[in-house]
């Protein structure tokens, strides 16, 4: 029996019990709000031969990193779409069968074909868009601008869409189109507010365009609707604790991460976890303030349990941090040794950023300034191929920054404050502009 998607996609499912779940999973998904693992088990449980039950089922597996389960689910759906789907269907579910798999390249290459055909298909389009999408996570050096670029191209298929609206508008904000990008996302996010994913671009508008006191109040107003068990909560509020450091509250940072980032408390998605954790505590210590070091070694036992070896790049380098601020040269070393070896045998697309970055890394905990500054110069131009978006990237040219002005090179550390200041307004970096004359 043929059902549709909200965006007019046919489905195959013997079930309108099945057909309802997967629709309300949809747009949970779309906007990571809690429940949606719950929907699609619903419609799996009304018709266990629902193909795109299952694998988005395996999509939000694989956010947990429950690799064997999402795997598993991917090959129920490749099997049950071969005896009764729609070409669109097969396509629909080998995109993100390869995505599940971590099959970077072929991912891309079917989500691009797969969107040429069935530019409405939300869930295939999600792919490479996020933070953490296929395209930030692919290498490129020119990802923000392919996300944008992506959009652009199915734009008039979706029209007052909320979720399209809210993903278009952080493409735009991501790519530098600030205020054109905090336009439309905000559009968007006024359609449905119940849409952690659509909160989560509107602060990163409100991070590039300087509005941290607005940012603040938008978290606290709009957050008590949001479960803590919501796959961007935390996340969410790691941006409000951004907001915190940049007022110089060092305080308040650390409370947030007691209430919400500590790996004894987080409910979230483990990539979300550990570099939130990481970035936040390296800032922390890097802008000048205490952090306990048990923080870091509480937080170390369990990134280590988690990302035991070398895996994405941006969590190599969140990796890193753990390594260097807990002064563990053994384990940076063993990483290290793993990302030259996949650099050396051409599997490691985002290039010698990736080990340059590191080795900085260490250097900056170690005191030794002017090395960090030397190893992370050449290469600052390429750190946006570790992925992740701009407010995360920035942990290291606020690494670079400090080592600048530690290492007692104020004209440099000057020009690159006064570079930033020039792309947003920011209270931190004037600070850090007064302190260098």
């Amino acid at each position: 029996m043929m059902h549709e998607d909200r965006y007019g996609n046919a489905f195959t499912t013997s079930s309108d019990e099945a057909a309802d779940a997967y629709r309300e999973g949809v747009d949970l998904l779309l906007a990571s709000w809690q429940g949606t693992a719950e929907a699609f088990e619903r419609a799996i449980d009304a018709d266990p031969d629902f193909a795109l039950a299952h694998i988005a089922r395996a999509r939000v597996h694989s956010f947990y990193q429950q690799g064997d389960l999402a795997r598993k689910k991917a090959a129920i759906a490749r099997e049950l779409v071969a005896g009764r789907g729609s070409m669109r269907e097969r396509s629909h579910v080998e995109t993100l069968a390869l995505a599940v798999e971590g099959r970077l390249p072929e991912a891309i290459a079917a989500t691009l074909k797969h969107i040429d055909t069935w530019p409405r298909d939300a869930v295939v389009l999600s792919l490479p868009l996020g933070a953490f999408g296929l395209f930030a996570f692919s290498g490129m050096a020119d990802h923000d601008r392919a996300r944008q670029d992506f959009c652009d191209s199915v734009a008039r298929h979706y029209d007052e869409d909320w979720w399209f609206l809210t993903t278009h508008g952080w493409t735009l904000t991501e790519n530098g189109n600030v205020s054109r990008g905090r336009a439309i996302t905000e559009r968007g996010f006024a359609l449905r507010r119940e849409n952690a994913h659509g909160a989560h671009t509107v602060l990163h508008a409100m991070f590039e365009d300087g509005s941290i006191e607005e940012a603040d109040r938008f978290v606290e107003q709009w957050i008590p609707d949001y479960d803590r068990s919501g796959l961007l909560y935390s996340h969410l509020r790691w941006h409000q604790a951004l907001v915190a450091l940049e007022k110089d509250d060092a305080p308040r940072a650390l409370a947030i991460y007691a209430d919400v980032l500590h790996p004894s408390i987080t409910k979230a998605a483990p990539l979300n976890m550990v570099t939130d954790i990481a970035s936040l505590l390296w800032r922390l210590s890097a802008y000048g303030h205490t952090v306990p070091k048990r923080l870091w070694s509480e937080a170390d036992a369990v990134a280590q349990g988690l990302f035991p070896k070398s895996s994405l790049p941006f969590v190599d380098v969140h990796m890193a941090l753990f390594a260097a601020a807990s002064d563990e040269p053994k384990a940076l070393q063993t990483r290290l040794a793993a990302i030259e070896q996949r650099l050396a045998d051409g599997k490691l697309p985002a290039g010698p950023v990736v080990p340059a970055i590191c080795r900085a890394l260490a250097a900056f905990a170690e005191e030794d300034y002017a090395a960090c500054v030397r190893l992370l110069a050449p290469v600052l131009g390429e750190v946006v191929r570790i992925g992740g978006s701009h407010a995360q990237r920035e942990l290291i040219e606020d690494t670079y920054i400090v080592a600048l002005m530690r290492s007692g090179e104020l004209p440099r550390a000057r020009a690159a404050l006064d570079a930033r200041l020039h792309r947003r307004p920011s209270f931190r970096d004037q600070r850090w502009q007064a302190a260098v004359g």
